[in-house]
């Protein structure tokens, strides 16, 4: 059983179904609205715990009712909350989710207590952090707090997993870059970071060395209904995806990214394998409505991959 920390994001997603997105000045009608844990933090966290792994996390959150929200629902999926900080004057972070017909989506995310984790919240954390085998971080919480936790893992030979996502609108501090075994990026944000636009299976591989001269030896590109590419010390591969009906892509690279670190070995030995795994599992959860309640557990994930290979 793989070892997961995760420093990231604590979000309540409110979701409305819509037929289309509106044009400036339109409004449009709310099919269905609902409530859900989210922020991608959160949901990596979820999809590595409902994987198999033994899961902590590292968020803050605010007094409010949405914080209590959130501690639970990490309760709920068996995830050590312990190291989640308190702030007293921001709220807890939030996200509105617009969702068409045709399951994609556009959101508004308000960073809140997310955005005020400091250093000294993640050293506290320093125990958990050298008990794991990977720490995941995202870009829903400050960059500084991510090359702490970075710092504590790689001087204790933890494996350190970076997506970059949300695309900061600031540049990416190379010192991260420097800390990062692998980035698991999509073809937009990798285009952002490196100028190269993901067009072919070239492109991809242009893009790690680019990522290795920065300092990040090892990648992972997702590539939506086409797969996801890797490119390690060992080769490069791009793994197709599994063919299903998107309802809703909410959550898909977190699950993805979750269920991959649940499967991974530490050397990346068996990354074909951990990325399969982790499609099946993306392709479980855009069949289904909502962030976190859309990822599926280990059994149905199981019982998918034995579907699709008969």
């Amino acid at each position: 059983m793989n070892k997961v920390t995760v420093l990231g994001s604590l979000n309540v997603d409110t979701s409305f179904r819509i037929k289309s997105f509106p044009q400036p000045g339109e409004t449009v009608q709310v099919k269905e609205k609902s409530n859900a844990a989210g922020g991608k933090g959160a949901n990596q966290a979820v999809a590595a715990a409902r994987e198999g792994a033994q899961t902590a996390f590292i968020g803050q959150i605010g007094n409010d009712g949405a914080g209590k929200f959130m501690l639970d629902s990490l309760e709920a999926d068996h995830i050590d909350g312990t190291y989640v900080s308190q702030n007293e004057s921001v709220g807890t972070g939030t996200a509105n989710i617009m969702l068409d017909e045709d399951g994609q989506n556009c959101i508004l995310v308000y960073g809140g207590a997310n955005q005020t984790l400091t250093d000294a919240d993640v050293q506290k954390a320093e125990p958990i952090i050298k008990d794991s085998d990977f720490i995941v971080a995202q870009f829903e919480t400050p960059q500084a707090a991510a090359i702490t936790a970075f710092k504590i893992a790689k001087a204790n030979g933890v494996t350190t997993v970076l997506n970059p996502a949300p695309a900061p609108a600031t540049a990416i501090d190379p010192a991260l870059l420097k800390l990062t075994d692998i980035i698991v990026p999509n073809e937009l944000e990798s285009a952002s970071i490196t100028g190269i636009k993901i067009t072919d299976e070239e492109s991809m591989i242009q893009t790690a060395a680019e990522f290795r001269k920065m300092g990040v030896p090892n990648l992972i590109i997702t590539v939506g209904d086409k797969g996801a590419f890797y490119s390690t010390q060992a080769g490069h591969d791009l793994i197709p995806a599994y063919k299903v009906k998107a309802v809703d892509t909410t959550a898909a690279g977190d699950t993805f990214i979750g269920a991959f670190v649940s499967q991974v070995a530490t050397d990346f030995s068996n990354i074909a394998s951990a990325i399969k795994f982790a499609e099946h599992a993306s392709s479980l959860t855009v069949q289904r409505l909502g962030a976190q309640p859309s990822i599926p557990k280990l059994e149905e994930v199981l019982t998918a991959a034995k579907e699709s290979a008969s």
